[in-house]
């Protein structure tokens, strides 16, 4: 069904005055109510064509730029009024977390739509993300390898390398600083320069368009400390360091936290409403190490980069992410500054009991499994399991649904549509 919404310039106590010019926007809509308001005048619909979906969704994002306003909730407040706890929003937020799709995924999503919009405008997220613009330093990291890399090997801008896999995760085959034995070498190395304030400027552009177009911005730091530095070691090397070689851990991780203390501060000034933050510190059976090696190494350091995001802005939101069974780190996490915690899990952490043990001090993201329901269950189970998430981690407020990873090939189409269809199904206040 094909609609067009009619939007009067003006109004009377009678009613809109039909001698006023008349604006008409023809969109398609996704199931579900919608009131848009303009002068007390509301135009109301319902059950519309789900087919074109992103139409409405940039639509009803710009009402702002044709000088209209709607009853609906934005984005930005649904997600801030869960986040801080700080009243009941309109409906539970969502996005679909780490870029959304796989590569293969990806081809199917542009199949199944049949639309050249990525996902977070298609599905309308209520969140966007930013990153650093691009780097002028121009670093050969192959130079840290003398016997040579393979052809398809591709480095970030760390130096770390990795070679592409059939499971569309990548290898990370080069560590560059995993022969390193001194701290010199440590201090030599060809550092990133993600704290450089001349990497932010379109930042700063882009998030003020996201905010002028209602949604909540996040700033991406994931592999935020931890993740970065084994990866730029070695794995077993940098968990035998973290033991043996204190100077050697202490040099490693002080330089990355340098940088990452200085970005955080960029995007804080930028303006993005959440700082995201991302080590996966445990494994899915529990500590990968002792809380002691964490509070050596790691949480001091997750606090001066919280600090320096504070500081900018005190309001700005710490989400932390980690992988795995998380609950033996959850109290170290909040000491640390953390106040979102993604994505619990639910293969291997007791989201009732964390819920219910952390959540006057905690606020939720994630939580339905891409490794259980969404690869294996039937659509209806899917919607099952995403009411039951939302009722379990944020009934009220203190949580943004999403799936617990990135979304891969082996999760059916249907199931991916069950888990929006049934987030935007939600009681919506927005309907007056």
């Amino acid at each position: 069904m094909k609609v067009c919404f009619i939007l009067y310039s003006g109004y009377t106590k009678s009613g809109p005055n039909p001698t006023e010019k008349r604006k008409f926007y023809p969109a398609n809509l996704s199931p579900g109510d919608f009131c848009f308001k303009y002068n007390k005048f509301d135009v109301r619909k319902t059950r519309f064509d789900p087919e074109e979906r992103q139409r409405i969704a940039i639509f009803v994002n710009h009402l702002n730029f044709l000088n209209l306003s709607t009853t609906m909730t934005s984005p930005r407040e649904r997600v801030l009024t869960a986040l801080k706890r700080n009243g009941t929003p309109d409906r539970t937020p969502f996005e679909i977390s780490w870029g959304a799709f796989t590569p293969l995924l990806m081809k199917t999503y542009r199949e199944k739509t049949g639309s050249d919009l990525p996902p977070e405008e298609y599905f309308d997220f209520d969140t966007r993300s930013v990153f650093p613009g691009p780097t002028r330093l121009k670093t050969d990291f192959t130079r840290f390898f003398p016997d040579g890399v393979e052809p398809e090997a591709s480095f970030d801008e760390w130096g770390i390398g990795s070679v592409p896999t059939l499971y569309e995760i990548p290898d990370f085959k080069y560590h560059p600083l995993g022969t390193a034995t001194t701290v010199a070498e440590i201090d030599a190395y060809s550092w990133p320069d993600f704290d450089a304030p001349y990497r932010y400027e379109g930042v700063r552009t882009q998030v003020a368009t996201f905010h002028k177009r209602g949604y909540a911005v996040c700033g991406e730091m994931y592999q935020t400390l931890f993740e970065t530095a084994w990866l730029m070691r070695d794995m077993q090397a940098f968990l035998m360091d973290m033991m043996l070689n204190e100077e050697l851990t202490h040099a490693i991780c002080e330089r990355i936290a340098q940088i990452r203390v200085g970005q955080a501060r960029q995007y804080a000034l930028a303006g993005v409403d959440i700082l995201r933050l991302g080590d996966d510190i445990v494994s899915q059976q529990g500590l990968m190490f002792s809380k002691e090696l964490y509070n050596t190494y790691f949480k001091p350091r997750i606090k001066r980069i919280v600090a320096a995001a504070k500081e900018v802005n005190p309001d700005i939101i710490i989400f932390m992410h980690s992988c795995g069974k998380i609950e033996g780190m959850i109290d170290e996490l909040i000491d640390a500054g953390v106040e979102v915690l993604n994505p619990v899990q639910p293969e291997c952490n007791d989201q009732q009991a964390i819920k219910r043990t952390y959540g006057d001090r905690l606020s939720f993201w994630g939580g339905v499994g891409v490794q259980s329901v969404l690869p294996h269950g039937t659509p209806d189970e899917v919607r099952a399991a995403t009411r039951k998430t939302i009722a379990t981690l944020g009934p009220e407020n203190g949580f943004l649904v999403a799936p617990a990873h990135i979304l891969d090939p082996a999760i059916p189409w249907e199931n991916i549509e069950a888990f929006i269809e049934t987030v935007k199904e939600q009681d919506r206040k927005s309907v007056v």
